[in-house]
Protein backbone atom coordinates (compact mmCIF):
# COMPACT_ATOMS: atom_id res chain seq x y z
CA UNK A 1 0.00 0.00 0.00
CA UNK A 2 1.33 3.71 -0.84
CA UNK A 3 0.48 6.42 1.63
CA UNK A 4 0.43 10.02 0.76
CA UNK A 5 0.68 12.86 3.69
CA UNK A 6 -0.51 16.17 2.89
CA UNK A 7 1.02 18.39 5.79
CA UNK A 8 -0.73 22.29 6.15
CA UNK A 9 2.41 25.03 6.47
CA UNK A 10 2.40 25.50 9.82
CA UNK A 11 2.79 21.74 10.09
CA UNK A 12 6.25 22.02 8.05
CA UNK A 13 6.80 25.15 9.89
CA UNK A 14 7.01 23.14 13.00
CA UNK A 15 8.75 20.41 11.97
CA UNK A 16 11.32 22.60 10.55
CA UNK A 17 11.66 24.27 14.17
CA UNK A 18 11.73 20.43 15.41
CA UNK A 19 14.95 19.13 13.18
CA UNK A 20 16.57 22.49 13.94
CA UNK A 21 18.84 22.48 11.32
CA UNK A 22 20.11 19.37 12.29
CA UNK A 23 20.23 15.91 9.74
CA UNK A 24 16.55 13.57 10.86
CA UNK A 25 13.58 12.26 9.29
CA UNK A 26 9.73 11.42 10.90
CA UNK A 27 7.94 7.74 11.38
CA UNK A 28 4.17 7.95 11.85
CA UNK A 29 4.30 5.52 14.85
CA UNK A 30 1.69 3.86 17.09
CA UNK A 31 3.26 3.85 20.89
CA UNK A 32 1.71 0.92 22.49
CA UNK A 33 3.99 0.39 25.09
CA UNK A 34 2.25 0.80 28.66
CA UNK A 35 -0.92 1.96 26.90
CA UNK A 36 -3.21 -1.20 27.58
CA UNK A 37 -5.18 0.54 24.28
CA UNK A 38 -4.55 0.23 20.94
CA UNK A 39 -1.99 2.57 20.74
CA UNK A 40 -1.14 6.16 20.46
CA UNK A 41 -0.19 7.69 17.60
CA UNK A 42 3.10 9.72 17.75
CA UNK A 43 4.77 11.22 15.42
CA UNK A 44 8.51 10.21 15.79
CA UNK A 45 11.94 11.98 14.79
CA UNK A 46 14.63 9.47 14.25
CA UNK A 47 18.09 9.06 12.38
CA UNK A 48 17.43 6.83 10.22
CA UNK A 49 14.42 4.29 9.42
CA UNK A 50 14.42 0.63 10.10
CA UNK A 51 14.99 -2.02 7.35
CA UNK A 52 10.80 -3.01 8.30
CA UNK A 53 10.11 0.87 7.88
CA UNK A 54 8.35 2.09 4.15
CA UNK A 55 8.38 5.34 3.01
CA UNK A 56 5.58 7.90 3.17
CA UNK A 57 5.08 10.20 0.14
CA UNK A 58 5.08 13.85 1.22
CA UNK A 59 5.93 17.27 -0.55
CA UNK A 60 7.91 18.31 2.27
CA UNK A 61 10.12 15.96 4.37
CA UNK A 62 11.00 12.32 4.57
CA UNK A 63 7.92 10.20 6.08
CA UNK A 64 8.23 6.38 7.62
CA UNK A 65 5.71 3.90 8.57
CA UNK A 66 7.01 0.41 10.01
CA UNK A 67 5.25 -1.50 7.87
CA UNK A 68 3.49 -3.80 10.57
CA UNK A 69 1.79 -0.59 11.19
CA UNK A 70 0.99 0.36 7.58
CA UNK A 71 -2.47 -1.16 7.70
CA UNK A 72 -3.78 1.47 10.76
CA UNK A 73 -3.56 4.35 8.34
CA UNK A 74 -5.56 5.43 4.72
CA UNK A 75 -3.48 5.97 1.60
CA UNK A 76 -4.36 9.80 1.31
CA UNK A 77 -3.94 11.55 5.00
CA UNK A 78 -3.40 15.18 5.87
CA UNK A 79 -1.12 16.80 8.98
CA UNK A 80 -2.56 19.87 10.39
CA UNK A 81 -0.46 21.65 13.13
CA UNK A 82 -2.92 23.18 15.94
CA UNK A 83 -2.35 26.31 16.20
CA UNK A 84 -2.82 26.87 19.73
CA UNK A 85 -1.27 23.64 21.23
CA UNK A 86 2.11 22.20 20.15
CA UNK A 87 0.52 18.85 19.09
CA UNK A 88 -0.82 18.07 15.56
CA UNK A 89 -3.97 16.73 13.85
CA UNK A 90 -3.87 13.24 11.24
CA UNK A 91 -7.02 12.96 9.56
CA UNK A 92 -8.08 11.36 6.18
CA UNK A 93 -11.62 11.35 3.72
CA UNK A 94 -12.48 8.40 6.32
CA UNK A 95 -12.02 10.62 9.17
CA UNK A 96 -9.93 11.65 12.31
CA UNK A 97 -6.81 9.28 13.14
CA UNK A 98 -6.11 11.37 15.63
CA UNK A 99 -5.91 15.08 16.83
CA UNK A 100 -3.19 14.71 19.95
CA UNK A 101 -0.33 13.52 18.05
CA UNK A 102 2.96 14.48 20.07
CA UNK A 103 6.41 14.27 18.58
CA UNK A 104 9.36 12.47 20.07
CA UNK A 105 12.76 12.87 19.49
CA UNK A 106 14.36 9.69 19.23
CA UNK A 107 17.75 10.90 17.65
CA UNK A 108 20.86 9.73 18.89
CA UNK A 109 22.50 13.36 21.28
CA UNK A 110 18.75 14.94 20.48
CA UNK A 111 16.79 17.02 23.17
CA UNK A 112 13.61 16.22 23.85
CA UNK A 113 10.93 17.63 21.88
Amino acid sequence: MSIHLELDSLSVERLAMVLSGRPGMFKLFYDTEDCGCNGVLTILVIDAPNATDTAIQSDSYSFWVDRQQEQQFDSQMRLEADPSYPSFKVSSDAGILSNNVRIQDRRVNSSKA
